[in-house]
């Protein structure tokens, strides 16, 4: 049986019904459809699923929609918008960041936390604070140039 939940999207105020056992993710995607965060493994480790939790980088299939009440939730789609893209966002399209599409999501998310803790990180961190993502794509030697070049970008409009 549905439960009200209530909880902050990407600035938005919702208020929803939702099944006691569903995960943020499912709730993002099947009652909000916010389609942009990706299902991929389902448990935690790929890293597709990615969100900020007030304010916290969260693999969101592990994370019970209901523990979120009264929270904010920030997906991809809360990040920057194509005309005002966030510069992790840009710093991806520029540098070639982007294969297929579908980690793309949670890698941004990701990068876009570890910025925040990093401010001027080098490639070994980037590499690190990247690692709980996975791709099969891009080889990660284009994501990590698109991520450095962030934090230059970054650090250039402080």
């Amino acid at each position: 049986m549905k439960k009200p939940l209530q909880l902050t999207v990407n600035g938005e105020l919702q208020q929803i019904l939702v099944e006691p056992y569903s995960s943020l993710l499912d709730m993002l995607r099947d009652e909000i459809r916010l389609t942009g965060t990706k299902k991929g493994c389902d448990e935690g480790d790929c890293g597709a699923c990615t969100v900020f939790l007030n304010g916290k980088a969260v693999t969101s299939c592990m994370v019970l929609a209901h523990s979120a009440h009264d929270s904010e939730v920030i997906t991809i789609e809360g990040l920057g918008q194509l005309e005002n893209m966030h510069p992790v966002q840009q710093a991806f399209v520029d540098y070639g960041g982007l294969q297929c599409g579908f980690c793309i999501p949670g890698l941004i998310m990701s990068a876009t936390a570890f910025l925040k803790e990093h401010p001027d990180p080098t490639e070994e961190e980037v590499r690190f604070g990247i690692g709980g993502n996975l791709c099969r794509c891009t080889g990660y030697n284009k994501v990590v140039e698109a991520v450095l070049a962030a934090a230059q970008d970054i650090n250039d409009k402080r």
